[in-house]
């Protein structure tokens, strides 16, 4: 039996039961596959259910308020996916008369929709026939084929994309997209694969050769960059001081506390860190440590200490970005993760 055939039997007797696998609609499975970028579906599963029963149709997305589809998306990380899905309702009401695109070349002209999330959405919502090439894709072939090419390579791109249209050419495409993908989350897993039962295990070059652990290849990962954050938190009566993130860093338009970012780890004995302290909230301040955490992103880790400020003096008309208000406003707010934690943990 042929690789494709093997791949599309072990599907039909293993896939997970999805909810996004019951419909053809196109809106439905954009939303399933934008959600589920850079996540597990354990994780956006919820996401994806509280999306769609928020915004059961592309006019209701277009409708919402940026804070709206910010405030759902906390919690997901990338959150200019959520802004980018914004973006892309309204221009579907503009331009397609709130009919979603299930070309792939039509799909592909959207913000935040790539050559992969094109392929995905016109083949499951209309059979068009384009191969879709994610990580789990890029696993199977990588094993399965014994490409060694990176596969974060110009060239290396270019290789699975040919390998995976020659593969489709003669499957049904909604099906075999599905099939292949699933493999690789179930099957053939980045970390302990489960060769032994494997139904293509007699083809697979990577096991024959012992490479299972070794491809797919990828290129080394850029730096990680560290940052060291400081933030204030401030209860005063019923009111909460935050500020909005701005464009051009990390979480911008979400919701936070006013901070001040160094170099490394500090603490209040710092006098350079205590000056810049006080040039915030005035000299008569009462500072004390409430907690520390880590926080890692793709590209980033963010040590975070939030310290607890009393007897502050803050001049709003110098630092505008600062506001003081309702702590149940405040908690309906957009907010990173890392803030979003703190609130649930330490206030009421």
């Amino acid at each position: 039996m042929s690789f494709q055939l093997e791949i599309v039997k072990w599907y039909l007797d293993n896939k997970r039961d999805l909810p996004w696998r019951d419909t053809t609609d196109p809106y439905v499975i954009w939303l399933s596959e934008i959600i589920l970028q850079q996540t597990r579906v354990e994780q956006g599963k919820p996401y994806f259910l509280k999306f769609l029963e928020n915004f059961p149709n592309v006019a209701a997305f277009a409708n919402a308020s940026e804070e709206q589809v910010l405030k759902l998306w906390q919690g997901l990380g990338y959150y200019s996916r959520g802004r980018n899905m914004l973006y892309t309702a309204r221009y579907v009401m503009e331009h397609y008369d709130a009919r979603f695109p299930t070309s792939y070349h039509e799909l592909v002209k959207l913000k935040g929709v790539g050559n992969y999330t094109a392929a995905a959405i016109s083949s499951f919502s209309s059979n068009e026939r384009q191969a879709v090439v994610d990580g789990n894709v890029y696993r199977v072939l990588a094993r399965y084929f014994g490409v060694e090419e990176p596969i974060n390579s110009n060239l290396g791109q270019k290789m699975f994309a040919e390998l995976a249209k020659e593969l489709i050419a003669d499957q049904e495409p909604s099906v075999y997209n599905q099939a292949i993908m699933e493999f690789g989350a179930l099957q053939c897993k980045p970390k302990s694969p489960i060769c032994g039962e494997c139904p293509i295990q007699v083809g697979c070059y990577a096991f024959k050769h012992k490479k299972v652990d070794q491809l797919p290849i990828k290129l080394k990962k850029v730096k990680i960059r560290k940052r060291w954050f400081n933030y204030f938190v401030s209860i005063t009566d019923d009111e909460i001081l935050t500020k909005q993130r701005m464009p051009g860093d990390v979480w911008q338009h979400l919701y936070d506390f006013p901070l001040i970012e160094t170099e490394g780890e500090v603490s209040i004995a710092n006098d350079e860190f205590r000056t810049q302290i006080e040039n915030l909230f005035g000299k008569r301040l009462e500072l004390r440590v409430l907690e520390s955490k880590k926080h890692v992103l793709t590209h980033q880790i963010i040590y975070v200490q939030f310290f607890a400020i009393d007897n502050y003096i803050v001049n709003f008309n110098q630092h505008a970005e600062i506001k003081s208000v309702k702590i149940e406003a405040f908690k309906q707010l957009p907010h990173p993760k890392i803030i979003g934690d703190f609130i649930e943990k330490h206030i009421d």
